[in-house]
């Protein structure tokens, strides 16, 4: 059954779409991250021009992070000052990667810069997740134990001026690192159609040393305001949101992330890690082949708007 995206300018088969939403959400809810730096790709893959995939999936995450962000609100695992000190720089990041965004696409130069910005991140990503998944499982079979990480432990970030107490993540840390985060975190977003959960949950977990309850639900409200931002910014600016694509990647992504929640309970998180980083991996690379293989099509045409 096809069905037309009019964005997008091409018809695709509507059940493919909705599998891909399928398969995108059970991955998120088994991993507790968002799945934009899936799904972006998944969708450059079949065939959607790499500026309406961002474009459109920025809309799907901000969707799929409302009632997660809600949830989390209710039971008060948000950490409110430190997600307005990141949302403060989210909001220019957002702006700012918009704003790339369309001076990039101005010059032609938007699809590459995409590609080489997936198989740089998703490569370096992935990696260190292997990493850290079979150093955990090696651990555990040799009977040791997994490394904590205190909460507000010291490091070389407490040195830095401008210090505050978030009261409900229990540090005291200086506000320039978390300015930094949020503004990387909605640069990132606004440029590749990610929601930046799978970095900023490290981010915060390792550079800030913020407890992992309070960790996921101020990057759920987060991911929310700035990934809503990056829609209506682009939806102005550039007019790309397809919204018959986004909105079936909906339906399938809050599907499959309740299934998804329920097997990821079930598993280990060595072992959680580890799938994860071979998966992300697993995608770079795929995105590098695409880059270095010759096109099917050596040419494309693009209307140019004559000047007045």
């Amino acid at each position: 059954m096809q069905v037309y995206l009019p964005i997008a300018d091409l018809p695709v088969n509507i059940f493919l779409i909705l599998g891909m939403g399928l398969a995108v959400g059970f991955i998120s809810g088994m991993f507790g991250i968002g799945g934009g730096f899936l799904m972006t790709p998944l969708l450059i893959f079949i065939g959607i021009s790499p500026a309406v995939a961002v474009a459109s999936v920025a809309s799907h995450i901000a969707a799929s992070s409302f009632s997660g962000a809600i949830s989390y609100w209710r039971n008060r695992a948000v950490d409110i000052a430190l997600g307005l000190m990141l949302l403060g720089g989210g909001i220019v990041g957002t702006a700012t990667g918009v704003w790339l965004f369309t001076t990039l696409r101005s010059l032609d130069q938007l699809d590459l810069t995409i590609g080489l910005s997936y198989v740089t991140l998703l490569s370096i990503v992935g990696g260190l997740m292997v990493y850290e998944g079979v150093r955990g499982i090696l651990r555990a079979r040799k009977g040791m134990s997994p490394i904590v990480r205190r909460p507000g432990s010291h490091n070389w970030i407490l040195g830095l001026p401008l210090k505050m107490r978030f009261r409900r993540s229990k540090i005291y840390v200086s506000t320039i690192p978390v300015w930094a985060i949020g503004f990387i975190i909605g640069f990132v977003g606004a440029i590749m159609g990610i929601g930046g959960g799978f970095l900023l949950v490290p981010m915060l977990i390792y550079f800030l040393r913020v407890p992992t309850s309070t960790v996921i639900g101020t990057s759920m409200v987060l991911t929310l305001v700035t990934m809503a931002s990056a829609t209506l910014m682009h939806a102005a600016t550039n007019h790309l949101v397809d919204a018959v694509l986004a909105f079936i990647l909906m339906v399938g992504g809050v599907i499959g992330a309740q299934f998804g929640a329920r097997t990821g309970q079930r598993m280990r998180s060595e072992r959680l890690r580890l799938l994860l980083g071979v998966l992300v991996l697993a995608v770079g690379l795929r995105f590098a082949y695409e880059l270095v293989v010759t096109p099917d099509q050596l040419f494309s045409i693009r209307v140019v708007e004559s000047a007045p």
